[in-house]
């Protein structure tokens, strides 16, 4: 039965794997100035002329940072979106900035993107669970529907956090669109998001494959199947011996009608 499940549980661990690993380079983005932690970025946009922004400025997990993830300054959990300018700058877009995180950013915008870094952590957390769990899978289907249960934790918290991450960078490009300003995705920082998503997302429909798989009947059929060939070998064992008492019967009886007849 393990031999049946294996499969099942090392490609999700596999999977998971590959999700974490993808995790952290969207959370490690900016940290040094090697590939692709100096090209993961969610937005990149210009912000000349705004107070106390860079002229290019890159949106990451932790930092602000110009060109290439570089001049980031210094890391903050969950920072502003607005941390990048000065409070109440001059030139930033309206509808960007507000009273929210220090006076740098508007209400939608403070929460969109704090909510959706407290839930790229959680989902962080989740995910490593899962992949310990997933091992479980490899025994059976138990250990297949506890490792889907943890992954599928993961996956709502991960399906918020992108959800929110895509929400929060898309609508602030249109928004620097509107006011003539250039701004872009960024392609790795979204690409190891989705690509993590969907990583997570496989292994999950693996572990659940592997929970309602049931084990194979081989054994049982070949105990059966013994089972069988011994009655039927019992049975053919009995009428022989039957056949054989029948025929010794009838010959002892034809000796004994040929007696009387002489």
């Amino acid at each position: 039965m393990a031999l049946i499940h294996a499969p099942f549980g090392l490609a999700a661990s596999i999977m998971l794997a590959t999700s974490i690993v993808l995790l952290f380079f969207v959370i490690l983005g900016g940290v040094t100035n090697t590939t692709p932690l100096n090209k993961t970025f969610f937005l990149q946009a210009d912000t000349s002329g705004i107070e106390g922004a860079h002229d290019i400025t890159q949106w990451t997990f932790f930092y602000s940072c110009g060109p290439n993830n570089e001049q980031c300054g210094s890391a903050h959990p969950a920072m502003s979106f607005g941390k990048v300018w000065a409070p109440h700058a001059d030139g930033a877009p309206p509808e960007l900035i507000g009273k929210y995180g220090g006076g740098t950013t508007s209400f939608s915008y403070f929460y969109m993107w704090r909510f959706g870094w407290v839930f790229y952590i959680i989902a962080l957390f989740f995910e490593v669970c899962a992949f310990f769990t997933s091992f479980l899978a490899c025994c059976g289907r138990f250990g297949s529907s506890l490792g889907g249960l943890v992954t599928m934790i993961a996956l709502i918290f991960l399906t918020a956090a992108v959800s929110l991450m895509t929400a929060t960078f898309v609508r602030a490009r249109n928004v620097f669109h509107n006011v003539g300003r250039d701004a872009n995705l960024g392609k790795y920082g979204f690409g190891f998001s989705w690509g993590a998503y969907a990583a997570l997302l496989i292994a999950l429909i693996l572990l659940c494959a592997g929970a309602t798989r049931k084990g194979s009947k081989s054994g049982v059929d070949g105990v059966n199947g013994n089972a069988s060939s011994g009655n039927g070998w019992r049975r053919g064992r009995n009428r022989r011996n039957r056949a054989g008492s029948f025929s010794k019967a009838s010959y002892e009886d034809g000796r004994a009608i040929d007696h009387v007849d002489a």
